[in-house]
């Protein structure tokens, strides 16, 4: 219906730029989760982005427009929404694809991965473990405890209480995505330290990470 509308309205000035930024967060762990809670997050975050990316994509080959997906640096690694992490690295790579793709079309593809802006984007708001308790099937409860929850509960919190308020810098990497003569094909908005969590899971051995994020889950 928007492609409809624009090409109505809009056509004589032509249309060069789309930004993928729809996206849901939840919380828990993979035997915690409904199989519909899957379908949802990948019907929103990854499918969705897909087929609007396919909407417009004639338009966006004919202006050599640009497209800018929003990713997260939860695409490398993850503490407690694996979930998330799951449609985030997906996406990464139909963008991979998709860049090589375009690159001969004059079309742009940029990726934005921003660190924990919770507090800004209010993405995932604080967790209730009385809520992940209560929903918990039988077989789950058999296996975990309220204490445990409680703790990945207060865990998984005091992450998002750490987020940041800035999201103007997100919105600032997504514009320079869409005006700048060469733009970057990776934008990592993210603190020093997520930013060195990343470059860990990226270059070392999967079992240096899985050590680490076991350790800080343990603390």
């Amino acid at each position: 219906a928007v492609k409809e509308c624009l090409l109505s309205h809009f056509s004589s000035i032509g249309f060069w730029g789309l930004v993928n930024n729809a996206g849901i967060s939840t919380f828990g762990e993979t035997g915690w989760l409904p199989m519909e809670m899957y379908e949802k997050f990948a019907d929103v975050n990854l499918l969705g982005s897909i087929r609007t990316t396919l909407a417009f994509l004639p338009l966006l080959r004919k202006y050599k427009g640009r497209i800018v997906f929003m990713s997260s640096i939860i695409a490398y690694f993850t503490l407690g929404n694996g979930i998330y992490s799951m449609t985030k690295a997906a996406i990464e790579k139909f963008c991979d694809a998709l860049r090589l793709e375009m690159k001969k079309f004059g079309v742009q593809v940029c990726i934005i991965q921003p660190g924990n802006y919770a507090p800004s984007t209010k993405i995932q708001p604080p967790v209730s473990a009385e809520e992940i308790w209560s929903e918990l099937s039988e077989e789950e409860k058999s296996v975990y405890n309220k204490e445990y929850v409680q703790e990945w509960a207060n865990f998984f919190n005091s992450i998002l209480s750490e987020g940041s308020t800035n999201g103007n810098e997100v919105v600032d990497a997504m514009v320079d995505a869409l005006t700048s003569p060469a733009p970057k094909a990776r934008y990592m908005v993210a603190k020093l330290k997520e930013k060195a969590l990343v470059f860990v899971c990226a270059l070392f051995p999967t079992v240096v990470m899985d050590f680490v994020l076991s350790y800080a889950l343990s603390k």
